[in-house]
């Protein structure tokens, strides 16, 4: 494949954070990358360096955040040479390659939901995209479906399942004035919680509780955007400790 033009598009939908969304990579140096880094989306693309080291083809852009939360997002890339428009759910980045090359000079095979371990550096410490994918298409091919009546050779690596399984997780919505109660557990020296949370507002009490026998409590509140856990223990001189985050 040797390219001026590319259009890629595709929705995608995960609950992790890390991830492969699609690679593909040539002899001359050539590759596009496009993956999930901390929830954000981030492409590398590169059309060609040179080896005296003149010519610097590789170029990174990040776009949105939080796109693990298991709703669908969808990314159109459309390439002219060097200019690139990047759309995510709606909006648009353009941007300029860096280099001098027009063509993306891919000759081995392009991979949906991962890469293959080349032995170099970069592919093993790259996961494998794990979520659900629709819409696939490459360049006026319907991935999807060319996968799905097994059209595609080589075929796919592993198991791939033509269903969506929604996550066995069951969110709670709490607005400004209701609360979630539960009882404790006495006479237990450790207290353990766990949970995710995602909120628009940058203040606000996330769990409260009261120890046993009047010992003091604990709080854990989101203040300015930051995370902070305040224990207080009634029975030593140092009594109270604050975490920020």
């Amino acid at each position: 494949l040797k390219t001026l033009k590319d259009v890629i598009s595709l929705k995608f939908k995960t609950s992790e954070s890390e991830g492969v969304i699609f690679h593909g990579e040539g002899q001359q140096g050539d590759y596009i990358t496009l993956e999930l880094k901390k929830a954000k989306l981030v492409l590398n693309l590169n059309l060609g360096s040179n080896q005296l080291g003149s010519i610097f083809g590789h170029t990174s852009v990040t776009t949105g955040s939080l796109l693990d939360d298991h709703h669908w997002h969808s990314i159109i890339i459309e390439r002219h040479g060097r200019n690139i428009n990047l759309t995510l759910d709606r909006h648009m980045q353009h941007f300029r390659t860096n280099g001098e090359f027009d063509y993306l000079d891919l000759d081995y095979e392009i991979t949906f939901g991962g890469m293959p371990f080349s032995g170099k550096p970069s592919s093993n410490s790259r996961k494998n995209f794990k979520g659900c994918m629709e819409s696939i298409n490459y360049n006026g091919n319907n991935i999807t479906d060319l996968a799905k009546r097994k059209k595609l050779e080589p075929s796919n690596v592993g198991n791939l399942s033509f269903s969506c399984v929604e996550p066995h997780t069951v969110p709670v919505f709490f607005n400004a004035t209701s609360y979630l109660e539960v009882p404790g557990r006495p006479s237990q020296d450790l207290f353990s919680v766990t949970f995710l949370f995602r909120t628009w507002n940058p203040n606000g009490l996330l769990l409260f509780s009261n120890f046993a026998d009047d010992l003091g409590n604990v709080e854990i509140d989101i203040n300015e955007g930051k995370v902070s856990v305040h224990i207080n223990v009634t029975q030593v001189r140092k009594n109270r400790i604050d975490i920020s985050s």
